[in-house]
């Protein structure tokens, strides 16, 4: 009864929430932008619906991880109204669509653990979609991660993601400790191989955050996959032996690294963007500017890798932080189930997707705040990306359904 409460006053929350957003940019023009008071009701309605039909049909699953999402998507479109309407308007529609593909999945696929014996499709899902970009791809900011077609494009990258970790569950399901080396090796050296080859089309693309995000999913999984802390201890220290090699041979790399340890050396070139960045948190400071009241003009990128910037400028640091604990909170939720459930491939996709959103968010925010260079990704169901709000609606979705098995 009392999580049943929870569940409806957080609702409300994400309600008022939504609107106070929506209300309040509206009346920042003369004469009242009724669009955003329309964007804003048509929000809380496709929220509403969502969350009934999974009331309706599955009620015994995880009752906030959906909230969580949509607090997160309510405060992504709202803050990109204020930027640019039209991002908007497109955001909303990827989050529509995003929602319809989570209620697809989990209306119509009875089991995930169904799943468990197509190793041999997501592996070949995954080496397909890692050089896809490489091939066919364009340059966009630097990195060739992006397919254009007509006007729109989308990144293989975030679709591979969901295939890498559907594959690792699946080849590390019946992983058994012999105390063996040999036998270990036979074991893992099958996904090992896949997964320097997806971390390697990274760096060629020059997507250094895809990579990072990459290498914490595998090393996340093997560890819970095997147990064993000297395959995580081996992994570091091969990432770090490539991520040397890469610095001596790819300029770029050298770039952003030199643009992490000095960003104030050439605040109007390379350093630009963080310094830019970093002046708008501090001149939000606790509270904010108030929506609709800042600069997010002079910050660079601001609709995707800066819009964690913007955010503290006008809604305040402490705004800020609460965004970061909503995203600890989906990695709870999601974590929470794998101590539940008693399926490996249901365990090891919990991890590997709750891993996913973690380092997602770790690696653009660290790299907002200059602790690791940045590498220009978006920030989960807040930044505007299609491929991005598409990848994370699906993994949410996943997590849900294994949080309905017994």
């Amino acid at each position: 009864m009392r999580t049943k409460n929870g569940d409806s006053k957080l609702m409300l929350l994400t309600y008022l929430l939504c609107m106070a957003l929506f209300v309040n940019l509206a009346i920042l023009k003369d004469p009242i932008d009724k669009g955003a008071i329309y964007m804003g009701l048509m929000i809380c309605i496709l929220i509403t619906v969502a969350k009934v039909l999974m009331k309706k049909f599955y009620p015994n699953g995880d009752r906030f991880l959906f909230i969580f999402s949509c607090i997160l998507a309510v405060i992504g479109i709202a803050v990109l109204y204020r930027l640019d309407t039209s991002v908007a308007v497109k955001q909303l529609i990827w989050v529509t669509a995003g929602i319809i593909i989570y209620m697809v999945i989990i209306l119509s696929i009875p089991d995930i653990r169904e799943f468990g014996k197509y190793k041999w499709i997501f592996m070949g899902a995954t080496l397909v979609l890692m050089p896809l970009a490489l091939a066919f791809g364009s340059k966009v900011n630097g990195s060739t991660n992006w397919i254009l077609i007509g006007g729109t494009g989308f990144q293989p990258s975030e679709f591979g993601k969901i295939a890498l970790v559907l594959y690792l569950a699946t080849a590390l399901q019946n992983y058994e400790d012999k105390n063996n080396v040999i036998e270990d090796f036979k074991q893992l050296w099958e996904p090992a191989l896949v997964v320097m080859f997806s971390i390697g089309c990274m760096v060629l693309q020059k997507d250094l955050g895809s990579a990072l995000i990459f290498f914490g999913i595998a090393v996340t999984m093997l560890y819970v996959g095997t147990g064993k802390k000297k395959y995580v201890i081996i992994s570091l220290v091969l990432f770090l032996a490539g991520a040397f090699i890469a610095y001596k041979l790819f300029g770029h790399v050298r770039e952003r690294v030199q643009i992490w340890r000095d960003p104030w050396s050439d605040t109007t070139g390379q350093g630009y963007q963080i310094v830019e960045g970093m002046y708008a948190i501090s001149s939000g400071g606790l509270f904010g500017s108030g929506l609709g009241k800042g600069y997010p003009g002079f910050v660079p990128v601001n609709t995707s890798d800066f819009i964690f910037s913007v955010i503290c400028e006008e809604l305040g640091i402490i705004i800020g932080l609460g965004v970061m604990i909503i995203y600890f909170l989906m990695f709870y939720r999601g974590m929470r189930s794998a101590f539940i459930i008693k399926d490996r491939f249901s365990q090891l996709n919990t991890v590997g997707f709750s891993a996913m959103i973690a380092c997602q968010v770790l690696v653009i925010i660290g790299g907002v705040f200059a602790v690791i260079p940045l590498t220009g990704i978006t920030l989960p169901l807040i930044s505007y990306g299609g491929s991005s709000v598409i990848t994370m609606f699906f993994s949410l979705a996943i997590l849900q359904k294994i949080s309905e098995e017994d």
